[in-house]
């Protein structure tokens, strides 16, 4: 690609729209939470979801075959929800205080206020870049809003958050 062109393409990639969602894990007793925006159906039979981590996130290391979590489907004008999620949480620190929470029966942290959720099953993990793709199997969930909308993001930049 010509260097006078990148500012194009960076600009065009970052148009690129997606949902905003938190994903919600639990490891042994310690549970957390992280704003994930490259969340996209890849599957009908078995329902399927993939998911951009990168592996510097403590959850990461969570998010192995077999392990599941819960994605949080976060609705137009969720932006508290967002911007609770969207600092992060240093290991220990409480990622769900003052939040109206539910555990499933595998205790994945279903966030009540949400849109929706979705309860997914971690089949594989792929290199893709500074991130790798999580595949799950999604086993459960429901909307929890059913007039509600999602909320989606485009950036200015397609190299950055």
């Amino acid at each position: 690609i010509m260097p006078e062109s990148t500012a194009e393409w960076v600009a065009a990639l970052g148009r690129v729209p997606s949902g905003l969602y938190i994903l919600t894990a639990r490891h042994h007793d310690d549970e957390t939470g992280m704003l994930a925006s490259w969340v996209m159906q890849c599957s009908f039979e078995p329902p399927g979801v993939s998911v951009a981590v990168q592996p510097e996130r403590r959850v990461y290391g969570w998010l192995t075959p077999g392990s599941t979590f819960a994605l949080n489907l976060l609705g137009e004008g969720q932006t508290a929800l967002l911007r609770h999620f969207a600092k992060g949480f240093d290991p220990g620190q409480p990622a769900f205080e003052g939040l109206l929470t539910e555990r499933t029966a595998d205790g994945s942290v279903i966030l009540s206020e949400a849109l929706g959720h979705l309860v997914c099953r971690v089949e594989s993990r792929h290199p893709a870049g500074d991130h790798d793709l999580i595949v799950a199997t999604v086993t459960g969930g429901r909307l929890h809003q059913s007039e509600g909308k999602p909320m989606t993001h485009v950036r200015k930049n397609g190299l950055r958050y």
